[in-house]
């Protein structure tokens, strides 16, 4: 794309404006989602072919891979380590360890499996705060309207409202874990405000809640005898029983290259997004690990998916230098009162908006002629912090360390120049249907966390994703510890014969292989023979 102005002729047109008005628009929400958001773009959607989901509209890049085969055969179960558990949890970051602990809390022998090591995940890369309503004059209903506002209404009412009710004994819970939270002058709880709600109901600890979340999660699971964990060991396929329940996952050990069958009670899957796919080319705000696994083992097995054609795009993640492209720039910063200014020099949207919005606005701007463009061709806006700081000298360094380290990475001085962002892929919206215990289609199997759908609708609000993996991992922890136990049956891979079967016979070609467990460029080979 040609247009657009050059990053250089940008920089030198650049005037700190502590007046910048908003540019009126005739564009409503709608328009500006419907006419430049990635969700609703005429190509980004195709009909599934096989399984539950079948004729269920998906993103074309997920259809392929949930369709796509496996690698794994009966041969490599029947030559795997056997282990057994009462609860096995495919997942390290928030809401693995938080289910790890409260099913070891209700009498459980849990195992933890993880694809690095232990809680190596989105969750340590959240940055902005988990929303609980624990102001004075804020309640869990202005919560729940405002999460299912700006989902669009699409949210499963159910979950929404059982997630915005223990928001405040999540904040509790938390905080006797030891985790830290930032406070005002008062000593009571700081709390900021979210785009697309009317309330300051995020609490924070600097710029990396998640980070300060995952230390005291990580601290309490090695801690706690009835759990054991195994890092560096990814899920490659679900295991069932002769009755179709899910009994169990295979691993792969990526150390010793071998198999590990793990027999469980009950499996949580809390493998968390997929952002490491790049849907439509973007770049990610996810670890390395973020590769969707968890949709693929729990669609061979037969559990019901839904929005699968829905996805944020943060509006700010970093587009300069690229090799820090789609590192996250929290909301935060806007809610301090960092601007969007195009390449004109105008401010173009309400910067608290909902994010989706947000997205749309800029991307319309790059198209239409008034992004900055970098050599490669990609385009962005300014996130103006200079005028920030003009307003509120300090207070970069005092409240966001984690965007300053980012800056001197990126030999930025923030406030003095503004960063060039565009939208970065950061939250996969839909996942595995579950219900209010958080169990699945499949009996046996339990989601939590990113991976399972229903919460969030078509757009997610800042901070409801802390609070939904502790919520919802909290709760499939006490569901799986409560699972009667079933007859012993032996360990099978059945369910893959018919997803086979029914590829073949709906002529699905396909060129890759599922789960992927890494992107192409991690350069991860796994010996699976």
């Amino acid at each position: 794309m040609d247009n657009g102005t050059p990053l250089e002729q940008a920089r030198r047109a650049y005037r700190i404006d502590l007046n910048r008005p908003l540019r009126p628009s005739s564009d409503t929400h709608t328009k500006l989602l419907h006419d430049f958001h990635p969700d609703y773009a005429s190509n980004s959607r195709v009909p599934l072919k096989v399984g539950i989901n079948r004729n269920t509209p998906c993103h074309p890049q997920l259809a392929e891979l949930l369709q796509s085969e496996s690698p794994t055969n009966a041969a490599m179960l029947s030559n795997a380590d056997q282990l057994e558990t009462d609860v096995l949890v495919i997942g390290a970051g928030g809401a693995g360890c938080a289910a790890a602990l409260l099913a070891a809390e209700h009498g459980a022998n849990v195992l933890i499996a993880t694809k690095l090591r232990m809680g190596d995940s989105n969750t340590i890369m959240a940055e902005g705060g988990i929303q609980a309503s624990v102001e004075p004059g804020d309640t869990p209903q202005a919560h729940f309207e405002e999460t299912l506002r700006a989902g669009h209404d699409c949210g499963n009412r159910q979950l929404v409202a059982q997630m915005v009710q223990d928001g405040p004994e999540v904040i509790q819970w938390l905080m006797q874990q030891g985790m830290q939270f930032d406070r005002n002058q008062q000593g009571d709880l700081a709390t900021r405000r979210a785009g697309g709600t009317s309330a300051d109901r995020v609490l924070h600890y600097r710029d990396y809640t998640g980070l300060e979340m995952m230390r005291v999660l990580r601290e309490a699971v090695f801690q706690h005898p009835r759990i054991k964990s195994c890092d560096y060991s990814p899920a490659v396929e679900l295991l069932s029983n002769s009755d179709g329940h899910c009994s169990g996952a295979l691993l792969y050990a990526i150390e010793t290259e071998r198999h590990i069958a793990i027999r469980a009670n009950a499996v949580i899957l809390a493998s968390g997004g997929l952002g490491r796919m790049h849907l439509n080319g973007f770049p990610t705000s996810n670890h390395v690990g973020a590769t969707g696994d968890g949709l693929v083992l729990a669609y061979r097995l037969g559990a019901k998916l839904q929005g699968l054609d829905s996805f944020q795009y943060h509006p700010t993640g970093l587009a300069w230098p690229h090799t820090l492209a789609g590192t996250l720039i929290t909301e935060g910063i806007r809610g301090g009162g960092a601007q969007l200014v195009n390449s004109a020099g105008e401010r173009f949207i309400d910067e608290l908006a909902p994010r989706d919005v947000v997205s749309a606005a800029i991307i319309r701007e790059c198209r239409e002629g008034r992004g900055i463009r970098l050599a490669s061709g990609r385009q962005g806006v300014w996130l103006d912090t200079p005028v920030l700081a003009q307003q509120h000298a300090g207070m970069l360094a005092a409240q966001f360390p984690k965007f300053i380290a980012l800056c001197e990475k990126a030999g930025i001085d923030p406030d003095r120049s503004p960063l060039l962002i565009c939208p970065t892929l950061h939250y996969q919206n839909g996942g595995v249907v579950i219900n209010t215990a958080t169990e699945t289609t499949v009996s046996g199997l339990y989601c939590a966390g990113e991976v399972s759908g229903g919460i969030h609708g078509k757009n997610r609000i800042m901070g409801n994703a802390l609070l939904e993996i502790i919520s919802f991992g909290r709760r499939a922890g006490i569901a799986a510890a409560a699972r009667p136990r079933p007859a012993h049956h032996p360990l099978t891979l059945n369910h893959l014969q018919s997803f086979h079967q029914a590829i073949k016979s709906s002529h699905i070609t396909n060129a890759i292989t599922g789960p992927l467990l890494f992107p192409h460029y991690a350069r991860f080979s796994r010996k699976l023979a």
